[in-house]
């Protein structure tokens, strides 16, 4: 009977029945059926496979394998401890929104064709909107509806481009898409339309956007649930099918690079950590670009020490957010002295994310750049270096340092709530842990292998990265040159759909008011003359309205008579 019920159907239909429930358990049910829903994944079997044949078509809504199995563990984790964290939480919207949605993206992770991915990929997009206008603000509320047409657009692109690829002869199951030679260019026009819509969802460069524009627009809890599943659920799906697709590899590097700049000036502390998260997803995707063994692996690893450090950052700056009312770095400063377990926590995300060594972020990252090296991808190589060393300084310093340190705002709070404390205590245990014994990670990836993270070249590169872009900090600091934090809001290309296609609207309306008018002008002058004729004419007192005397009309007979005669001689 258990064999019956998909992985995450105990959190979809839990959610939709937790506004019923009393007002305390309601927030325990965000930590229960999390619970409930990893024993149930821990009683399947590895390899268990279930089809079901729909209208002749032959789906399976459940495939567990290697890889399903790494996202779908780290997904329960972070949602068990994502319900702790929100404890506090009593809105029905938020507890009903994130439950559906952590269990939709734990579905499409185990989903075997591409028609139940798709299910799943839109209720993804539908359910995780409400954590957004849960923030109910004007800003949540604009923002959540640019976030729901872009990733409902993904989905209708995926659905556009499973049709075409089963049309063309291609399979519903979900397997690799993309062929032995790696290259876009010699795939059909469905299999590009999924990558597309997969590159939407993993925010491939130009079409990322709507990740800076909505997470932080969200609340508390919810930013917390938004930068874990969607974006994972992306890479998962790229890494199922398009693994080995050269051209990942230069998008990656892309993503890697260009969020530090935004990053570095960005006010919003919540912000930065998007941009973060998008830089850090471009190792993945370079990993899956790679595709081999060991960088599926890399990229499978990565991704599951990713969202517990970066959990455990957004929690942080949650946190902060509950306590004082703000996350902008101007505004904040000094909260090391009233949330000093906030701020420890805080550090230890930092230090994860920047690959310090015993953190999980040292045992997981040198898997995609030792392939990246070993595949002679010299450049790529080098920007991932320099990527890493940008992590450092927008995360891994920025954040704890403008939020505890730095100037002193003069905020006295509170110490984060008990809850959330644990939560972020556990997250930052799972981050010590993996760092100091790697191998219970290394267990669950998608391929055996040996692999040892504590070389020499590892540890004195690391560290030689690390202290030099400690110094560049430092220096930009003391010498003014860092940018500092101000009050302001930040555009990149989200300026396109935000600023400048509603000009681009707004002066087509009036272009065509102009030529409207120039045409309607003497339109409307031509015709008010042939009305006044007219009325000239037929009018009560025009000339064909007046009443004529028989003789008059026996002349006007004889003259149309005579013209008429005339014209017939004529011809």
């Amino acid at each position: 009977m258990i064999e019956l019920l998909p992985p995450g159907a105990i959190l979809i239909l839990g959610g939709l029945l937790v506004p019923l429930l009393p007002g305390r358990l309601k927030p325990w049910a965000g930590v229960a059926l999390p619970v409930l829903g990893f024993i149930h994944l821990l009683a399947l079997d590895k390899g268990f496979v279930r089809t079901l044949v729909v209208f002749g078509y032959e789906l399976t809504p459940v495939r567990i394998d290697g890889l399903s199995l790494v996202f779908g563990y780290v997904f329960f984790i972070a949602a068990i401890l994502g319900g702790i964290y929100g404890l506090h939480v009593r809105d029905n919207v938020q507890l009903a929104a994130a439950l559906t949605y952590v269990g939709s993206a734990i579905g499409g992770v185990f989903a075997g064709d591409l028609i139940t991915l798709f299910i799943y990929w839109e209720l993804t997009a539908v359910t995780s909107v409400f954590l957004v206008w849960a923030g109910r603000t004007k800003r949540a509320a604009r923002a959540g509806m640019r976030y729901l047409v872009i990733q409902v657009g993904s989905g209708v692109i995926l659905l556009a481009g499973v049709i075409l690829h089963f049309v063309d002869g291609g399979s519903l199951e979900f397997g690799k898409l993309i062929g032995a030679d790696g290259r876009l260019g010699s795939a059909g026009i469905g299999v590009l339309l999924i990558f597309i819509a997969f590159g939407i969802k993993c925010a491939f460069p130009l079409l990322h956007n709507w990740l800076q524009d909505a997470y932080p627009e969200s609340t508390v809890t919810g930013t917390v649930y938004l930068s874990i599943f969607t974006t994972k659920l992306a890479v998962y799906a790229l890494a199922r099918g398009f693994p080995g697709t050269g051209i990942l590899i230069v998008i990656g590097a892309v993503m890697t690079a260009f969020p530090i700049f935004f990053a570095v000036i960005e006010n919003d502390l919540r912000r930065v950590l998007t941009y973060s998260l998008n830089n850090q997803l471009g190792f993945m995707v370079v990993g899956i670009g790679i595709g081999t063994q060991l960088a599926i692996n890399g990229t499978a690893a990565y991704a599951f020490a990713n969202i517990i450090f970066e959990g455990l950052l957004f929690m942080a700056m949650g946190a902060v957010l509950l306590r004082t009312g703000t996350c902008l770095g101007s505004e904040l400063g000094g909260l090391y002295k009233t949330m000093p377990r906030t701020a420890a926590l805080c550090i230890v995300g930092a230090a994860s994310i920047s690959a310090f060594p015993f953190l999980s972020g040292f045992v997981t990252k040198p898997l995609i750049l030792d392939e990246t090296a070993s595949g002679h991808h010299v450049v790529i190589y080098l920007m991932l270096l320099f990527a890493s060393a940008g992590v450092f300084h927008h995360s891994g310093i920025k954040i704890p340092y403008f939020a505890f340190f730095a100037h002193d705002s003069g905020k006295r709070v509170k110490e984060a709530p008990g809850h959330m404390l644990f939560a972020m205590a556990v997250m930052a245990v799972m981050c010590i842990g993996i760092g100091v014994y790697p191998e219970i990670l290394y267990r669950v990836l998608p391929y055996p292998m040996e692999y040892h993270a504590y070389t020499t070249t590892h540890v004195i590169t690391q560290y030689q990265l690390l202290l030099f872009s400690a110094l560049a900090f430092v220096f930009l600091q003391k010498t003014g040159l860092y940018p500092p934090e101000l009050r302001s809001v930040n555009l990149d290309f989200d300026w396109t759909y935000r600023k400048a296609l509603p000009a681009l609207v707004r002066g087509s309306v009036s272009l065509g008011r102009v030529a409207v008018g120039a045409i309607l002008v003497p339109t409307r002058s031509l015709v008010d003359r042939v009305l006044r004729l007219v009325y000239q004419l037929h009018g009560p007192e025009g000339v064909f309205a007046r009443t004529w005397t028989t003789g008059s009309i026996a002349f006007w007979a004889v003259v149309v008579l005579c013209g008429y005669l005339l014209y017939f001689l004529a011809r």
